[in-house]
């Protein structure tokens, strides 16, 4: 059989097609438009994703044998609101993930309502890129918006109701909302009656890999398919990756160098953090839970260095001046906090920075310090997850960063541990594919369809004189963004 698996990012939606025993078929991208109506401002229109995946599954399915195709399931972007009016009409353009415009409503709820509150009834605090404040933004500044409000949901789940009319979603995508019980994997009342929404304007929730329905018959046959192909709740994009890479169970881990970065790792039970508001804790995939340390510019940072300030898109050009000599031994530093921060700083106002240049500072030493920085700001996530006792010893490493050599020696340098390169990269589009095949019976378990389908190729040891270098330039590192942190507000 075949299984489809749709990841819906934030610059396209990356369509894949998975034989049973998880060979990639074939694999389509589609892009769509990004805007930024207002400074730190992020949108995009729902009906755009769902025109562009119509358009991508024709092209994934040309050619192919159409009747095999058993079932669909999602990755996707997390985090963003979107919201339908009584006649299932898109109301105002989804604000995502990367927005950071509820400032005032994120400082509401972690100080009037309280960290504390926050935590004891959703297992997080708030911050800027999650969904409950921009509801709040969206309560205070469109109020006649606001009041067409009946249904909420996320941008995945926007495509699992056009394509089968469930109203949807799932607990690891639902975690990020700051509206679910995470322990308890039930909708918060109190959050609700905070934003004040009604219960029955959020979807049914599901585990990931639960069926949701099927194709709606209309759908199916302008694709070709048949009308009982199954559909599955999917993931949130971080959850879908990890079940791409195979890290569910106790202590796995795996880290995403994409737009955005993440520090992933996957547990047996609930982990609360304690206070320690540096990771969030989320249900995962799998069925059971995760932490997670999200920074919200990675691979973008270097995107836009060698893009918006060299005007290059030779990245490996750009990566050829950094010798291993130099590793180790850069003094200059990169923030890379070009949309604020999240993990761990919770700072929509910080700013990517750079430290420490002098006159013979080189192009290079730049570059090295961007790339660098990336993985230093991961590391902070990783140090709040050894407070905790979690002891990580090797990840898996995916993204479109993960795909530079250096860059992957850095990270093992950096983080000290060693890192694993699986078979397939894909990451949300895959893990998609694999919930798919577990909704339709293909494999009794999450866990099984990646002891199945999950290899590794390669791996990444770290040095431990290089390591211990790295040590000290990230001890320097951490004592940048505090010296720097009350300069912020006053350059906005």
């Amino acid at each position: 059989m075949l299984y489809i698996g749709i990841d819906l990012g934030t610059s396209a939606v990356k369509l894949l097609l998975m034989e049973s025993g998880g060979k990639i078929v074939k694999i389509v991208s589609k892009e769509y438009d990004l805007s930024f109506p207002h400074p730190g401002w992020s949108e995009q229109n729902p009906v755009d994703w769902y025109e562009q995946s119509v358009a991508g599954l024709r092209e994934l399915l040309d050619g192919q044998d159409k009747s095999k195709v058993a079932g669909i399931s999602f990755g996707g972007q997390m985090h963003g609101l979107v919201v339908l009016d009584e006649n299932d009409q898109v109301i105002r353009p989804a604000i995502l993930w990367n927005d950071g415009r509820t400032t005032e409503e994120t400082d509401y709820l972690n100080s009037e309502i309280g960290k504390d509150v926050l935590e004891r009834d959703t297992a997080n605090i708030a911050y800027a890129g999650f969904t409950a404040p921009k509801i709040l933004w969206m309560k205070k500044n469109e109020p006649e918006n606001f009041a067409r409000i009946r249904k909420i949901m996320l941008p995945k789940d926007y495509l699992a109701y056009r394509l089968t009319g469930t109203f949807s979603t799932d607990y690891s995508d639902a975690s990020g909302m700051l509206l679910l019980d995470v322990a308890n994997k039930c909708w918060s009342k109190e959050m609700c009656g905070i934003c004040g929404i009604t219960e029955d304007m959020l979807p049914q929730l599901f585990e990931s890999y639960d069926k949701i329905g099927t194709v709606k018959k209309e759908i199916a046959a302008e694709l070709g398919l048949s009308d009982d192909v199954v559909v599955a709740a999917g993931g949130g994009d971080n959850a879908a990756s990890a079940v791409g890479t195979g890290t569910v169970g106790e202590g796995k881990c795996n880290i995403s160098l994409g737009t955005s970065g993440t520090l992933f790792i996957s547990s047996d039970h609930f982990v609360p953090t304690n206070g320690h508001t540096a990771l969030h804790s989320f249900a995962h995939s799998d069925g059971h839970f995760h932490l997670m340390g999200c920074m919200l510019s990675a691979a973008s940072c270097n995107k836009w260095w060698n893009e918006e300030i060299l005007h290059t898109k030779d990245y490996a050009g750009e990566q050829e001046g950094i010798t291993d000599e130099k590793l180790g031994e850069n003094h200059v530093f990169y923030l890379p906090y070009l949309m604020g921060e999240r993990s761990p700083l919770n700072d929509p106002l910080a700013r990517g920075t750079f430290v420490g240049m002098t006159m013979d500072t080189s192009r290079s030493d730049m570059t090295q310090a961007v790339l660098e920085g990336v993985i230093f700001g991961l590391r902070d996530s990783l140090e709040v997850a050894k407070s905790l006792g979690i002891d990580v010893k090797k990840s898996t490493i995916v993204g479109g960063g993960a795909k530079s050599p250096l860059w992957r020696k850095m990270t093992a340098n950096i983080l000290n541990i060693r890192l694993e390169f699986p078979a397939s990269e894909e990451g949300p589009s895959m893990g998609g594919a694999m919930l798919a095949a577990v909704a339709c019976g293909e494999y009794p378990d999450v866990k099984t369809a990646c002891e199945k389908i999950v290899s590794i190729t390669g791996f990444e040891d770290p040095d431990p004189v290089l390591a211990a270098k790295y040590e000290k330039r990230y001890q320097q590192f951490r004592n940048i963004y505090p010296a720097l942190k009350s300069v912020f507000p006053q350059i906005q």
